[in-house]
């Protein structure tokens, strides 16, 4: 499996703060069937040039290296990149992809969206400089007309939801909806430490074994291959 979304990298934001943490999380992702990992601290415009971003992520991956072991998922490097005014025409944006491919995870405004901002993200879709991934949908779903999300597929937009989503419960049968629907068709775990948001694949796994069968989870997560390899 590969998980697109994670806090792993130590320092870097409010995910993991040691080396050692990280490569607990590492290894407890890899226990649970994840082969590749997605390394995406958060990215902030106002706080961040995305050159002082990479020179801090460069430090942080430094203090990581040496504790990786075979034990681990292979690596690829990238940001959760926040939504700001303009971000289509900002410079240097292709580099915040995740590592090796043009997949630009963005973290959208927790509210109503206004137009403007559908529109920014449209653009950034329809560029052909970037396969735009958006962040933990679950969490704008409510709030957004189904006309945005018909619009931002249709743009080209990917989905990505969290694991916790799928926690047997309140919100279970809306996430398996939401999946079979089209509008989850990426899953990552969004980990940022080993206590109350660890590596939890292994929730996601089970809920799609228990409700879509066996093969068709299986299915589901090999997908995830073929999206990166195109």
């Amino acid at each position: 499996m590969i998980d697109f979304h994670s806090h792993i990298l130590p320092g870097m934001d409010d995910g993991s703060h040691s080396a050692e943490e990280s490569a607990d999380m590492l290894r407890e992702l890899y226990r649970q069937g994840v082969d590749l990992v997605a390394l995406t601290p958060h990215f902030y415009a106002y706080e961040n040039s995305p050159h002082h971003f990479l020179a801090r992520r460069g430090r942080a991956f430094a203090r990581l290296a040496p504790v990786l072991g075979e034990d681990m998922p292979r690596i690829r490097l990238g940001a959760e990149v926040y939504y700001f005014r303009d971000i289509s025409h900002m410079e240097g944006l292709e580099s915040l992809c995740l590592e090796g491919s043009d997949v630009l995870l963005l973290e959208m405004p927790f509210n109503t969206w206004t137009e403007g901002e559908i529109r920014e993200v449209e653009e950034l879709c329809r560029s052909g400089r970037f396969t735009v991934m958006m962040a933990h949908i679950e969490r704008y779903w409510k709030d957004q007309k189904r006309s945005v999300w018909r619009r931002l597929r249709e743009a080209g937009a990917v989905f990505q939801c969290n694991a916790s989503f799928f926690k047997p419960g309140l919100h279970q049968g809306r996430a398996i909806r939401m999946l079979r629907q089209g509008y989850v068709q990426i899953i990552g775990t969004d980990c940022h430490n080993m206590e109350g948001r660890r590596p939890n694949m292994d929730v996601a796994v089970a809920a799609l074994q228990k409700r879509l069968g066996p093969r068709e989870a299986e299915h589901f997560f090999r997908r995830a291959y073929d999206f990166w390899e195109d």
